[in-house]
């Protein structure tokens, strides 16, 4: 199995509901927006309770793994991304880019999310490459090749897109509204 990569480690094991809410509640205040957390915890409860807190709290959860007795969950702090305005001319939906892939159409899918994101799910064949990666990792893709750019809402793809047209990349495209209402396959990273 991958590793996951996160940005904190919360210890909530031997802890029963709702002390892991709180203690996520306390210390995901401490993140900067987008930063991945990872609670671990052994309630077996947990798993819904982190979820559903996480969604009404305007986080996103972004899966679990069992570990033994141990469940790591992996959540990411709201980064307001939903809220920016968009500005790279060239967008297709989720729905267009879902019809290309089953044309067998030559192109790359560029997730732009953190790497916790992706492993969770992502397009199938989707190279991986975090946005705040993607200024030291531009020589892993082809600037004559059509890529389409995904993240979670179209925002950190906006900015991805914006940036790979700046630095002569020929036929970049941002898909929108994202991997929040993806309905084409995905597959994971995790067991």
């Amino acid at each position: 199995m991958k590793e996951i990569a996160s940005n904190y480690v919360l210890d909530a094991k031997g802890l029963a509901c709702p002390m892991p809410i709180v203690k996520t509640k306390k210390a995901i205040q401490n993140l900067e927006a987008g930063e991945v957390i990872e609670v671990q915890a052994t309630d077996k409860g947990s798993k819904a309770d982190l979820q559903a807190w996480a969604t009404s709290a305007g986080h996103d959860y972004l899966g679990t793994v069992e570990n033994g007795d141990v469940l790591k969950h992996y959540l990411r702090k709201a980064s307001g991304e939903e809220k920016l305005e968009k500005k790279h001319p060239h967008v297709i939906s989720n729905d267009e880019l879902a019809e290309k892939l089953s044309s067998h159409e030559e192109l790359i899918v560029l997730d732009v999310r953190e790497q916790a994101e992706y492993i969770f799910s992502h397009i199938p064949k989707a190279k991986s490459i975090p946005f705040g990666e993607l200024d030291n990792r531009l020589n892993e893709l082809n600037a004559e090749s059509p890529i389409y750019v995904v993240c979670r809402t179209g925002n950190r793809s906006d900015l991805a897109a914006q940036k790979l047209t700046e630095k002569g990349f020929k036929n970049v495209v941002n898909v929108v509204p994202g991997m929040i209402n993806w309905k084409g396959k995905t597959e994971k990273s995790v067991d």
